[in-house]
């Protein structure tokens, strides 16, 4: 989840684009947010339904996008047809696909909180005119703390001497577990751009996962059962379009975090944190240091590398000092209160405590960033970084993240630059 902060003439969003090499369009840029932050009467409600499991009423809301425009359908009717053609080849030549247009997706807690945001095109076959189906774009990262997970997770995990590079050909497998899935945007994200990459997703809400396949474009054979196999069998023929080589490699069970955690023993080089309910809050039992989740998910994280990504609320006491009059207004969230703590908390007992020295011995670390124009933060904590027994300040982890950021932009040859989510509010935790 997420909350707006206020704007600022301090970032341009355009800021850095100028000074790398030239990318694809972001269709999930912060400059088109006005297309979706809008109220609830600014769009249409596609879907309601209330939940048993503390998210209240589960709604999405659907909003009109500008992109991409309709110079570019055809270029997407021409990929479905030859992905169709590929799969089914006996009778691929004589199927066509309408592209009927795209839309912005809110899924929404109680009708106030955002708890996602996602792009998806909605498409037809042109024998079929009726049976619409939804493809979540899996390119387009809506929300600036999603890329700011992704932009510092990333950049950290490749600083900490794991094969990147083989793990976004497919060469190696890189395993991740996302705790929350929302829209399940970053999962998507995360297998579609690292063909590498075995994606488990915990979520506990089963109307939350219903949701997301049903109104949010997300692909329905992810979905496990609770003895651990597909619910379905055999993707659809539609899926396999849309999904061969992705949806095999995501995971998406209905489970109690805590209760996964204990109870599998996989091992994971990247884990995401992002499991706020209806009531806007991070389960006390997700981050409490005494908890047998945060204990056994120590177990659950490669010794070597291992890097734990959480999306948190922030408060005043972690906004960049050097930005006073910043984008972000001295206002505390909910949970902002608690981040201090929280960060500690994964720290401690992920990678242990440091002296106060100003300089560490490289033996694992834990540091926060603020995310641009909201009242977020992202939370590193990382097993690898610096293993390779050097002493290691702020500044050299900074020169190294965004260095290492560099190369992680290129590799994924991702449609928006992660300087700017990682030189933003960087605060070392000892």
């Amino acid at each position: 989840m997420w909350q707006r902060a206020g704007q600022s003439s301090i970032w341009n969003p355009r800021r850095f684009c100028t000074a790398v090499r030239r990318r694809i369009l972001d269709e999930g840029d912060w400059i088109y947010s006005s297309e979706w932050w809008g109220t609830q009467s600014d769009g249409h409600t596609v879907l309601r339904s209330t939940s048993d499991n503390g998210n209240g009423v589960v709604s999405v809301v659907a909003y009109s996008c500008s992109r991409p425009s309709k110079e570019w359908w055809p270029e997407m009717e021409r990929w479905l047809w030859q992905r169709y053609a590929e799969i089914h080849p006996s009778c691929g030549d004589n199927e066509r696909f309408r592209v009927l247009g795209y839309q912005w997706r809110s899924l929404r807690f109680n009708d106030h909180t955002r708890q996602s945001t996602v792009k998806i095109m909605a498409a037809c076959r042109e024998s079929e005119p009726g049976s619409v189906f939804f493809m979540q774009q899996p390119y387009c990262l809506a929300v600036p703390y999603l890329k700011s997970m992704v932009s510092v997770g990333l950049a950290t995990l490749a600083s900490s001497y794991h094969d990147l590079m083989n793990a976004v050909h497919g060469q190696k497998t890189m395993k991740i577990l996302c705790i929350g899935h929302g829209g399940g945007s970053l999962p998507l994200f995360l297998a579609n751009t690292i063909q590498g990459a075995v994606v488990h997703i915990v979520e506990i809400d089963p109307i939350v996962i219903s949701t997301s396949v049903q109104a949010m474009g997300f692909p329905s054979f992810s979905v496990m059962t609770p003895s651990g196999e597909r619910v379905l069998s055999n993707p659809d023929s539609i899926d396999e379009v849309l999904w061969k080589g992705v949806h095999e490699r995501i995971y998406l069970y209905e489970a109690d975090a805590e209760k996964f955690i204990l109870e599998n023993n996989n091992m994971y080089d990247m884990v995401f944190i992002d499991a706020y309910d209806g009531d806007d809050i991070f389960p006390h039992k997700l981050w409490d240091p005494d908890s047998p989740f945060v204990k056994a998910l120590s177990g659950r994280l490669h010794p070597e590398h291992g890097t734990v990504v959480v999306n948190l609320h922030s408060d005043s006491e972690l906004l960049d000092s050097r930005k006073p009059d910043s984008y972000f207004h001295r206002q505390l969230s909910p949970m902002g209160k608690y981040v201090s703590t929280i960060c500690h908390a994964y720290k401690d007992v992920l990678v242990g405590s440091n002296s106060s020295s100003n300089e560490k011995k490289g033996s694992g670390l834990g540091f926060v960033v603020s995310v641009p124009w909201l009242y977020n933060s992202t939370l590193v904590v990382s097993r690898g970084f610096g293993t390779g027994g050097g002493y290691y300040n702020r500044d050299s982890i900074l020169n190294t993240l965004i260095s290492k950021s560099l190369e992680v932009e290129h590799v994924l040859n991702l449609p928006f630059p992660c300087l700017e989510y990682i030189n933003s509010g960087f605060t070392l935790f000892d």
